[in-house]
């Protein structure tokens, strides 16, 4: 067994891992391809080369994001997955839920906030999970969950707090390039054996 899953399974190995919180983060090397099939290469190179876009304020990244259209890469590539640059998603203008994340991730961290880029499910209002990526970041000693494909200003940002229950965390990268597991991908597997 690699090391980081036995590190992960230590830590989440209670006699009922229905119990712990799925946002529960434990610091680990996190194989690449944890993330997605579209996760193919490092994470540095998301934050290569210069942005043709700038943000001055976290308004003005939800405004530019707002004005971005929600394609599914089978549409928009023609392949199951597929994590764009930035700097492509800036000319397109268009994607799915990981590539306004990673663009949105990338400006936070460029604007001085601690960011992290998390996979995982967002349930769906009947209760189904789908696969998501989204943005966790803190800003005045509250962390805020950015939900890069959100139609409103109001539904993009939102306290952790407030939409927990909603989002099942499983992996994560800060803009230190620190990964993560989360107690939430252990608990999805039992709940789903």
């Amino acid at each position: 067994m690699r090391d980081w899953l036995r590190a992960l399974l230590r830590r989440f190995a209670r006699p009922d891992p229905a119990h712990h919180d799925p946002w529960t983060a434990v610091p680990q090397r996190v194989p690449l391809q944890r993330f997605g099939a579209g996760a193919v290469r490092d994470f540095r190179w998301y934050f290569e080369g210069e942005s043709r876009v700038r943000v001055g304020s976290l308004d003005e990244l939800c405004e530019w994001l707002l004005a971005c259209e929600y394609v599914r890469d089978r549409d928009l590539f023609h392949e199951h997955d597929f994590w764009q640059h930035p700097r492509t998603f800036e000319q397109l203008r268009k994607g799915d839920c990981e590539d306004h994340a990673l663009w949105a991730w990338r400006k936070l961290v460029e604007l001085g906030h601690s960011a992290e880029l998390v996979t995982g499910e967002a349930l769906r209002d009947d209760g189904t999970a789908i696969s998501h990526v989204w943005v966790v970041f803190t800003r005045d000693d509250v962390t805020y969950l950015l939900e890069t494909t959100a139609p409103s200003r109001e539904a993009m940002m939102r306290p952790v707090d407030e939409v927990r229950a909603r989002y099942i965390p499983h992996w994560g990268i800060t803009g230190d390039m620190e990964s993560r597991g989360y107690a939430g991908y252990f608990v999805r597997r039992r709940a789903t054996r």
